[in-house]
């Protein structure tokens, strides 16, 4: 649904949404940045402090399965975000992380019927993993709180 006035989608409401958040520690300088600027946003846009869950897990590969913990598990979200950061290397372990990693944030909303916002970076260097970090974790924090808002509304 678009605000006839200035096309923007509407739904960024997050008052009375409980959102679960999934950090990745490797490269822990830039994944925290990402929480820090997601939990701000999440903040400003509504969602109360104790309605923001946050755990961590060492990488990337192990992010899916703490949103599948999350989403099967007794405490109710609205929405979920992934957050990491992947930088290429000299090998075929980036590609493989990458892959691997987005398909299963896809597979869990999927399959649980939550909106997962995935912010786990994949970039070349460090240099464009910090220019994108606070952006992206802001991103994800206006993802989760539009599709819960409108998962709620078309279901």
């Amino acid at each position: 649904m678009l605000d006839a006035d200035q096309g923007q989608p509407l739904g960024l409401d997050g008052k009375g949404l409980t959102i679960g958040i999934v950090r990745a520690r490797f490269n822990d300088a830039i994944t925290k940045t990402l929480e820090q600027a997601c939990i701000a946003e999440l903040r400003a846009l509504g969602v109360e402090e104790d309605s923001i869950r946050l755990v961590t897990v060492p990488g990337a590969l192990e992010v899916p399965l703490a949103l599948k913990a999350l989403a099967a598990g007794d405490e109710h979200f609205d929405a979920l975000v992934a957050l990491g950061c992947i930088i290429r290397g000299e090998t075929y372990h980036f590609e493989l992380v990458a892959n691997e990693s987005g398909a299963g944030v896809t597979r869990i909303g999927l399959d649980h019927q939550i909106p997962i916002a995935n912010a786990i970076l994949t970039v070349e260097n460090e240099d464009q993993a910090w220019v994108r970090a606070e952006p992206k974790g802001r991103d994800a924090a206006r993802v989760a709180v539009e599709m819960a808002n409108l998962l709620d509304e078309l279901l």
